[in-house]
C-alpha cells in the first residue's frame, strides 16, 4: 500500500476565512498559493503521492481539506464542520473521497466535527472537544469505528482552534504537545516532547512515514524534534497561518493502491 495525500489549491477568497483565536491580518493570496505549492512539493519529496483538487473560489477555507473528511484504512467519514460557512466544503470533496474509499459514512446533525480535532495514532482516535467539535459527533464517530476496533476518546482542550493545534504524533509512541492547551494526562502512554514555551503553535506537524514536516516559524521546537532523532523538514506557511491554518490542515493522508 502506498501513501497518498489529498490536497486542494488555495481559494482566491482565502482572506474571508473563518478566524477564532487569532486576529485578522491581510493575506497575500499569491504568496499563499506559492507557499501551498511548496508544501505540496514537500509532501511528494517525502514520499506521498499527491492528489490535488482545484481551488474553490466560493469557499474561502477550502484549502484546509483536513477538516472535511477522516480517511481510515477501512473507510472514510465525511465530517460536519463546526463553522456553518464550511459545510459546503464537504460536498465539494465527496467525489474525491468516494474515488478512494468504497465505504463512506457521514456525521449528521446535530453533531459537528472538524478533522483538525481528530488525532489517530494506530487504533487510538483522540477527538478534541472544541468550538468546532461536539460530543454528539464524537459518539457518532465512535459508533462508526467500533466494528473496526478503534478506540475513540474525547479530549477537553482550551485556547486553540483544534486538538491538532495542541498535539500531534511524531511516531506511534511519541507525541509533540503544548500542555497549556491540552491536558498531557490524556497522552501518558506516549513519550511526550513539549513545544518551546515561546512557540505555542508549534505542536502541529505532519508525519509522513518516518519524516516530519513542520512550519519554519518554529525553529526552537524544530531543534527539539531533531535532537530526539527525527528527520525534520521546515516549510514556510506564514500566509496560511494568517488564516488560522497549519501544516496538517492542508492535506489528508491515507494509504491506497
Amino acid at each position: 500500500m502506498n501513501l497518498h495525500a489529498l490536497c486542494r489549491a488555495v481559494s482566491p477568497a482565502i482572506a474571508d476565512c473563518e478566524l477564532n483565536f487569532i486576529g485578522r491580518e491581510p493575506i497575500n493570496v499569491a504568496l499563499a498559493h506559492l507557499q501551498h505549492m511548496e508544501y505540496v512539493a514537500y509532501l511528494g519529496k517525502l514520499g506521498a503521492t499527491v492528489i490535488e483538487l482545484p481551488a474553490e473560489p466560493a469557499l474561502p477555507d477550502s484549502v484546509f481539506v483536513e477538516d472535511t473528511v477522516l480517511l481510515f484504512d477501512e473507510l472514510a467519514v465525511l465530517t460536519r464542520p463546526g463553522a456553518e460557512s464550511r459545510r459546503a466544503e464537504v460536498d465539494a470533496i465527496a467525489p474525491a473521497v468516494q474515488a478512494v474509499r468504497k465505504q463512506v459514512e457521514r456525521i449528521s446533525a446535530p453533531g459537528t466535527i472538524d478533522g483538525g480535532d481528530v488525532l489517530r495514532i494506530g487504533k487510538r482516535v483522540f477527538v478534541g472537544l472544541s468550538q468546532r467539535s461536539n460530543q454528539v459527533a464524537i459518539d457518532q464517530l465512535a459508533a462508526i469505528l467500533k466494528p473496526y476496533a478503534y478506540t475513540v476518546t474525547a479530549v477537553p482542550m482550551q485556547d486553540c482552534l483544534h486538538l491538532k493545534s495542541a498535539v500531534t504524533a511524531l511516531s506511534d509512541d511519541t507525541v509533540l504537545i503544548n500542555p497549556e492547551w491540552v491536558d498531557a494526562a490524556y497522552f501518558t502512554e506516549y513519550r511526550q516532547i513539549r513545544v518551546d514555551e515561546h512557540e505555542p503553535h508549534a505542536a502541529n506537524v505532519v508525519r509522513i512515514g518516518s519524516a516530519i514536516l513542520m512550519p519554519s516559524a518554529f525553529p526552537k521546537t524544530l531543534a527539539f524534534i531533531a535532537t530526539a532523532g527525527y528527520a525534520v523538514t521546515a516549510v514556510d506557511v506564514s500566509e496560511l497561518q494568517k488564516a488560522e491554518g497549519a501544516v496538517t490542515c492542508c492535506s489528508v493522508l491515507f494509504t491506497g493502491e
